[in-house]
């Protein structure tokens, strides 16, 4: 799998490509299986464990459901939906002026990515991470990201340098930038980390997390300061990956992992405590 250097300026379009068209990492208790890509699934007319449908309607509502999930996806970044917000059939097939089939499947990816869930009786909402998400994510990034900065002194000169051009990013941001681009940029530093062991199963592993670590970072009131705060620590982690002091450059990460879930996990009652009292 080819590497994703992800910029600001592209509002999303990289990841809501790798998000329809990548490889998918499904989790079931303590079974992990992989399965074939969003839109591989949309067009061969197959979504979930739904029968199959005629070729020639597939084919005709797979541009239209992309589109519903591109748009969902960048509100869903940008604030525009938080966790908890309803994603109604009928309201959206009339906004987007699709059918409710089309919001159907756009619904179904975003169930299967874990960015939405069904409530009996109530309909589809955005998914609002739990404490078990967080933890269970963090506990995957640190096995990932840990081991990547361990291994780095094998890295290619190719991923290297994905890694300085992805960290440089964030100097090229305009001065007037908003936390939704240094998230962006950040994840892109974190997913070139992870590039260094030259796994293309383990980058499709965290491919799967970026979205699920963004709606994560949704329940954080303040995002600018939350953002902003690790930006520098980040960059820290690299020089230091950079001039091959590993040992250095895990422990820093470790604390920056472990300083974020802390601080998400925080965030995560906050927003609970905010929903009992409404």
């Amino acid at each position: 799998m080819s590497q994703i250097l992800i910029r600001p300026d592209t509002k999303d379009k990289l990841f809501v490509e790798q998000f329809l068209n990548g490889p998918r990492i499904l989790r079931s208790g303590n079974t992990i299986t992989t399965a074939p890509p969003l839109g591989f699934v949309e067009r061969s007319g197959y979504i979930g464990s739904m029968e199959p449908i005629p070729e020639n309607q597939a084919a005709s509502t797979t541009g239209a459901a992309e589109k519903v999930v591109a748009e969902l996806l960048n509100r869903l970044f940008s604030g525009g939906l938080l966790p908890g917000n309803p994603l109604r059939e009928v309201a959206l097939a009339v906004e987007f002026g699709v059918s409710r089939n089309t919001v159907r499947r756009a619904l179904q990816h975003l169930i299967a990515a874990n960015l939405a869930e069904t409530h009996r009786h109530k309909g589809v909402a955005v998914k609002a991470m739990g404490t078990e998400d967080i933890r269970d994510i963090y506990l995957v990034r640190r096995t990932i990201e840990l081991r990547a900065v361990e291994e780095s002194g094998f890295a290619t000169r190719e991923a290297l340098e994905r890694l300085r051009r992805q960290l440089a990013l964030a100097d090229e941001l305009p001065a007037d930038h908003d936390w939704t681009e240094i998230t962006t940029v950040g994840l892109g530093v974190h997913q070139a980390i992870v590039g260094l062991l030259g796994s293309p199963r383990l980058d499709a592993v965290f491919e799967s997390l970026i979205a699920q670590i963004r709606l994560a970072f949704a329940l954080v009131a303040d995002q600018a300061r939350f953002q902003m705060s690790y930006e520098t620590r980040l960059k820290d982690i690299c020089d230091l990956i950079a001039a091959g002091s590993r040992a250095s450059a895990g422990a820093a990460l470790r604390s920056y992992l472990d300083d974020s879930e802390r601080e998400l996990l925080d965030a995560i009652h906050g927003y609970r405590a905010t929903q009992v009292q409404s």
